[in-house]
């Protein structure tokens, strides 16, 4: 069974979230579970500098707020600042627990996907700890490249060179465009299959959580239709730009589907990209002219391309179809 932990480095609940699904494996009614735990990025502070500063009182509640904000454990930001400190004492992190450093983590989700690709869950999983240790126990800058390659290196994978060489970039940007799709909306979130558990849960509620996942069978589903999936997701929450990202490998691979072109157009449209939609909502009405839908499209692209004659003919024929288009 595969878990998806979809975390911050710089969240204080992802590091108590990880103690905790941690004693949740541990627990005797999933011995003998086959698991496999992967991190996945999320950003709760994606305004942080590139250059990292010093953590004062007025960053440091920021900070906190923004995991406040992202975890559903905490009443408010100014409790749970309390609270968290209270659960990670609990938790055994010991009176050095806190973050002195506002680093972005952008770097750091890097090498944990670089981690995955050269060793697996396993590999991950260590890289993780020493990240998360590094800039909540030992007080340092997860944001520094050297700090990065130093833990790559204990771990025995070549990650700084990697880094270096922007190897893992697209696959992290398209990661958090996926986690958006989906409703990722908290650090962490424990997800498997297609079901979630948001935010830091005791041990014993993830142990539940993972129980029951694990008792039920899920219908494996084609990469292409996920992607699909997400890109409308996206479309919908007005990213038409990341909906298109999700987009490329298939238009590269799939281009003549109806679908994935319908899609393609909408997100040229509304990121006012209007030549290409226009040539991509053209040629979708020559191969489907009863497409009512397709037909409002290039009228409104018409529309906004100046060339109102046409477009009267196509929003004409789209409500004739549809009266609601009308």
């Amino acid at each position: 069974m595969r878990i998806e932990v979809w975390a911050d480095m710089v969240c204080p609940w992802a590091y108590i979230g990880k103690r905790r699904l941690e004693k949740a494996l541990a627990c005797p009614a999933l011995a003998g579970l086959d698991a496999e735990v992967v991190w996945r990025p999320y950003r709760i502070d994606p305004t942080a500098p590139s250059q990292a500063t010093p953590v004062d009182e007025s960053s440091a509640a920021a900070v906190a707020d923004g995991a406040a904000a992202s975890c559903t454990l905490g009443p408010s930001p100014a409790q749970s600042r309390v609270l968290v400190s209270q659960v990670a004492a609990e938790e055994g992190f010991g009176p050095e627990w806190g973050a002195a450093w506002r680093a972005g983590s952008f770097d750091a989700h890097h090498l944990l996907t670089l981690a995955y690709e050269h060793g697996g869950s396993v590999l991950q999983d260590q890289v993780a700890e020493q990240v998360l240790k590094a800039h909540f126990l030992d007080h340092l800058d997860i944001s520094d490249r050297r700090l990065l390659q130093g833990i790559a290196d204990r771990a025995g994978f070549p990650g700084g060179a990697l880094l270096d060489s922007g190897a893992a970039d697209r696959e992290v940007r398209e990661l958090l465009l996926i986690g958006k799709a989906r409703g990722i909306a908290t650090s962490p979130t424990i997800v498997v299959g297609d079901r979630a558990l948001a935010g830091a849960q005791p041990a014993e509620v993830m142990a539940d959580f993972l129980t029951e996942a694990a008792g039920v069978r899920t219908r494996e589903i084609p990469e292409e239709v996920q992607r699909l999936r997400w890109s409308e997701s996206l479309l919908d929450q007005r990213d038409p730009l990341g909906a298109l990202t999700l987009l490329q490998p298939l238009l590269a691979r799939h281009g003549d589907d109806l679908n994935v072109r319908r899609l393609a157009a909408r997100g040229y449209f509304h990121s006012a990209q209007l030549s290409r939609a226009h040539d991509v909502l053209r040629q979708l009405v020559a191969d489907a002219p009863d497409d009512s839908y397709t037909r409002l499209m290039l009228g409104r692209t018409l529309q906004r391309l100046g060339r109102s004659e046409e477009a009267a003919v196509h929003l004409k024929m789209a409500a004739a179809m549809t009266p609601e288009f009308a």
